[in-house]
């Protein structure tokens, strides 16, 4: 009997709630097309997002896997998830957060925001090195819908959709440029954002550091609220890992 013979059939286990493993709910229902997968392990192309879909109770084997599709001394990226690594994994980043979820946003279009593509990745890229709203990569457009606000042709703000849940969709890569901060362009542009997501039947929810309290409060005032709190991780896989089932 192998190692995958006396794992839980998932279909036996408690169901979870689509945000409580989001990167997994995302990668098994609508971003299944972006799925590069070993064994149980679901992640992102490294192109895209540096997200990280574990089952919900991984087991050796899962990290063993993990650990090959990041290889050795890789660094792994595991946010909004509960299940802490290995312990001879190198932790060098762990930072709370919170998850919000629209309860009264008063979404709706916004008439300066413009439609952003692949055409415009290299404004969004310096966009995001100048204000670092959290990572943002060449791929990253292709997650979903990206609005902004260019003044004289200079882009100098933006928001758009990552993880997608089925039936939600996340509000990320919000960012404004120094030059025109306390105009609001965030806040449109993620009513903006928000109203779209409304429009497919959906609910937009977003991630934060808990640190950043001043995007906290500005969420809440748009009409988010506090779901749950989480944590977000940076680990280092081991120079020697061996597979857990010993090969």
């Amino acid at each position: 009997m192998t190692q995958n013979d006396i794992r839980p059939r998932t279909d036996t286990l408690p169901r979870l709630h689509p945000l409580d493993n989001p990167a997994r709910s995302s990668l098994t229902g609508p971003h299944a097309h972006f799925a590069e997968s070993r064994g149980r392990v679901l992640r992102y192309p490294v192109d895209v997002t540096p997200w990280i879909a574990l089952p919900d109770s991984p087991d050796p084997q899962d990290w063993a896997d993990l650990a090959a599709l990041a290889g050795p001394g890789g660094s792994v990226a595991l946010a909004a998830f509960q299940a802490p690594p290995p312990r001879d994994w190198e932790i060098v980043f762990r930072g709370g957060g919170v998850q919000l979820v629209d309860a009264s946003v008063d979404a709706a279009p916004d008439p300066e925001a413009v439609l952003l593509g692949p055409q415009d990745v290299p404004d969004m890229l310096d966009l995001v090195a100048r204000t670092r709203p959290g990572p943002f990569l060449p791929r990253t457009v292709e997650m979903g819908t990206y609005l902004g606000i260019r003044r004289s042709g200079a882009l100098v703000a933006m928001a758009g959709e990552r993880l997608h849940p089925p039936g939600w969709t996340e509000i990320s890569g919000v960012c404004t440029d120094e030059s025109v901060r306390g105009q609001g362009l965030a806040s449109r542009l993620v009513l903006a954002v928000a109203h779209g997501i409304r429009e497919r039947g959906e609910t937009p929810f977003l991630h934060a550091s808990a640190s950043n309290t001043g995007a906290i409060r500005l969420y809440e005032s748009l009409g988010f609220r506090l779901r749950r709190r989480t944590e977000f991780i940076s680990a280092l896989v081991p120079a020697v890992f061996p597979s857990a089932h010993g090969t």
